[in-house]
């Protein structure tokens, strides 16, 4: 009895040790990434993580500019464009958006429907009638060109909160030159855009309404953000007057820097600091064909 109870003895204390060998080396195949030493980047992953551009390209809302001067400001967040509306003036301070390839295909025909915003309340909503018969063009910021691609953008862009009046040649005419380029721009990579009213300290042209007042522009920008994608962003800037005329693009062109000094406004601001100061301060109209 004493023999077999040693051997009993001996089979449990090998079972104990075998199992205990199994349990290490279950422990060392769970811990054994976690104790790997990580490797070195390669050239292509070290080169894009010291690389600004390529480190922004994701997630980063380019086209929202910050303001440098107190104004009235109701921000609204709309299916293609973020829209700073401005309820003293009834108009926008200004209008951004990105515009794609993926955004040319033309899924929706123009709306025309001019509606008030739904997101304001009707005491502040602007209708198309306090237009109606004032010599003005209910002029779009984000234009309905950019918006063909969804039902839903397109309606959006018929808001009144993206109207201001304009001149009927301008909005017929260089204006939508300028729309046009932009969506030949986007062809190639995308854009990102912020346009808007430039409101003189006297309204060189008053007010239309009837039940609301509503500025009439001296004049419109446009600013205009690419390269992103490939790495070699560039900007440029665009002054209109609201008045007729038949110009080439050239009699409108500024840098950034000078649509900021006008307009108090910071364009691209999530760039790089490096990066904007060189953009914003040149321009090359031939870089834009």
């Amino acid at each position: 009895m004493k023999r077999k109870k040693k051997r009993s003895s001996s089979r449990k204390h090998n079972y104990t040790k075998l199992l205990f060998g199994v349990i290490v080396i279950l422990c060392i195949a769970l811990l054994a990434p976690a104790l790997e030493i990580p490797s070195m980047p390669s050239d292509a992953v070290r080169q894009r993580e010291e690389t600004p551009v390529s480190s922004h390209t994701e997630n980063v809302r380019y086209e929202i500019p910050v303001s440098t001067k107190e104004r009235a400001e109701i921000l609204l967040e709309q299916y293609s464009y973020t829209v700073s509306y401005n309820p003293d003036l009834c108009i926008p301070n200004w209008v951004a958006w990105e515009l794609n390839a993926e955004k040319l295909v033309e899924r929706e025909s123009r709306n025309s429907k001019f509606v008030p915003n739904p997101k304001l309340p009707e005491d502040m909503a602007v209708t198309t009638k306090e237009y109606t018969g004032s010599g003005w063009d209910r002029g779009h910021m984000c234009p309905a060109g950019d918006n063909k691609y969804h039902w839903r953008a397109m309606n959006e862009s018929f808001y009144m909160t993206n109207i201001c009046p304009q001149n009927h040649n301008l909005n017929r005419g260089d204006w939508k030159e300028l729309e046009e380029a932009c969506r030949r721009w986007a062809e190639v990579e995308p854009v990102y855009i912020v346009c808007g009213p430039i409101n003189y300290r006297t309204p060189k042209y008053g007010y239309i309404g009837k039940t609301f007042k509503i500025r009439v522009p001296d004049a419109f920008f446009k600013v205009v953000l690419t390269g992103m994608q490939s790495g070699n962003p560039r900007a440029i800037g665009f002054i209109y007057k609201n008045e007729a005329g038949n110009n080439k693009r050239d009699k409108y062109v500024n840098s950034v820097d000078e649509v900021e000094r006008i307009t108090n406004m910071d364009f691209f601001a999530s760039l790089p600091d490096k990066i904007e100061s060189k953009i914003e301060s040149t321009y090359n109209l031939n870089d834009w064909k």
